[in-house]
């Protein structure tokens, strides 16, 4: 066991972590940051090692005694496990200490709920709370033993416990409807977007990699963005220009963490989708923390979870200030898949097809920012091409075509009165003007 410095009043926790051959000690520090991401202060660690969690308590009756003794020395009021626990494990754990127990997705759901401001956002948190809450009604509820009676309360003989799993199951069945609308309208936004062919690209990344502070700066906004864990909840996107030419969608989402529970990726679905249906990912990565790799991959498994493994990435390396350049020590090192040298200047590094495949950018200083810009136009270009028509004064729907569904670079007027018009379009673009016209009969050399 050790102790923390205690800064504020609060909430006062003590904190379970127990080290399984499977699993990293490094998780540990990660969970004290979501219990003071959530407003919880540890006041004391807790630490043992076993093989297997015990089937009743999930720690031994040793550890347990030793958690009795600093809730009393602590004064603490709550016990948090950095592990899931089992309705009937919480359940037991809660009777032996006689105090509140939380396992660690139990956390998780406390900071979504203070984080949630949108309406979507407050939905998709009661209903992922709703679904966790549903399998642990028992826990420590005496009076749900007993059936309803009394004037106006006789009825078929319905229990506390079976009304209250009735009426949450009604909750989650309103709760889902509501948020099928929330997808209809993202639908709707997503198909407008689709057939004025303005590309989406999302920000994807392990939570507090600096999604939110790269999405401000990328886009002039004021979102909320701190140095805490799922500062960020609520989706939010921009339009933005990068010149006269060239346009897209930004998409800021939710970070990932490992372990992150199955009901909050169900949960949040529809924000997910924006990265499912996107273009492009943005995968921002936090190049100061030692645990990156692990990271970027817990980040590839949801991407994967929700099918959105074949859109294609571009990885941003951000927090470059954080490099010390006369500490070059192996864990601040930048470990990818094209080069072991440490990377702290801003840069694009291409692939082996002459794609930029990651970025080193610092959002906090904005330095960089120029570069992603680049690296987004760079990308959407190669699968695009520039083409000069020249029009009659009679083919005004084509010309209102080619500026509704093209990106036009420039127009002019001969003496003969015809127009001469450059435009850039995508495959897709070009086939659906190309619809009731023979554009190859109207190209000109430039």
């Amino acid at each position: 066991m050790f102790t923390l410095e205690r800064h504020g009043v609060g909430e006062v926790a003590i904190i379970v972590h127990v080290n399984f051959p499977d699993n990293h000690i490094e998780e540990l520090d990660e969970f004290i940051d979501l219990v003071n991401s959530a407003g919880v202060e540890p006041a004391s660690v807790i630490q043992a090692s076993r093989q297997r969690p015990d089937a009743k308590f999930f720690i031994g009756s040793g550890k347990l005694s030793e958690i009795k003794q600093s809730l009393i020395a602590y004064d603490a009021d709550l016990v948090l496990f950095n592990h899931a626990l089992s309705p009937a494990q919480e359940r037991n754990i809660e009777k032996e200490l006689q105090c509140r127990v939380l396992d660690r997705t139990g956390v998780i759901l406390d900071i979504f709920a203070q984080r949630a401001r949108s309406h979507e956002g407050k939905l998709q948190v009661e209903l992922a709370q709703l679904t966790h809450i549903s399998t642990r009604l028992v826990r420590g509820w005496t009076h749900l033993e007993r059936q309803k009676g009394g004037i106006g309360l006789r009825g078929p003989g319905e229990t506390q416990l079976e009304t209250d799993r009735r009426l949450i199951n009604d909750r989650i069945k309103q709760l889902k409807k509501r948020l099928q609308k929330v997808h209809n309208q993202r639908q709707q936004s997503r198909r407008s977007r689709q057939r004025a062919k303005i590309p989406t690209v999302s920000l994807v990344g392990y939570t507090n990699a600096g999604k939110s502070s790269l999405f401000n700066q990328l886009s002039s906004a004021n979102v909320y963005a701190e140095n805490q864990l799922f500062a960020t909840l609520d989706p939010t996107l921009k339009r933005i220009d990068i010149d006269q030419h060239f346009s897209f969608v930004l998409a800021d989402t939710v970070g990932f963490i490992r372990s992150l529970p199955h009901d909050l990726v169900n949960a949040f679905h529809a924000t997910l989708e924006e990265v499912k249906e996107a273009d492009l990912l943005l995968h921002v990565v936090d190049v100061s923390d030692g645990d990156k790799q692990l990271h970027i991959d817990e980040v590839d498994k949801v991407i994967k979870l929700v099918g959105a493994d074949i859109v294609p990435q571009i990885i941003i390396y951000n927090k470059i200030d954080l490099l010390d350049k006369a500490n070059h020590s192996p864990q601040n090192s930048l470990v990818n898949k094209h080069s072991d040298v440490l990377e702290i200047e801003p840069k694009i590094i291409y692939d082996e097809f002459g794609q930029a495949s990651q970025v080193m950018v610092s959002a906090l200083k904005n330095i960089g920012m120029e570069l992603i810009n680049e690296s987004i136009k760079t990308f959407f270009s190669t699968q695009t091409r520039t083409l000069t028509v020249q029009l009659s004064a009679s083919m005004g729907k084509l010309r209102a075509k080619l500026y509704q569904l093209t990106s036009v670079n420039s127009e002019q007027v001969n003496n003969n009165g015809e127009m001469l018009i450059e435009f850039t379009c995508t495959d897709e673009q070009y086939q659906l003007v190309n619809k009731n016209a023979d554009l190859e009969e109207l190209f000109i050399e430039t």
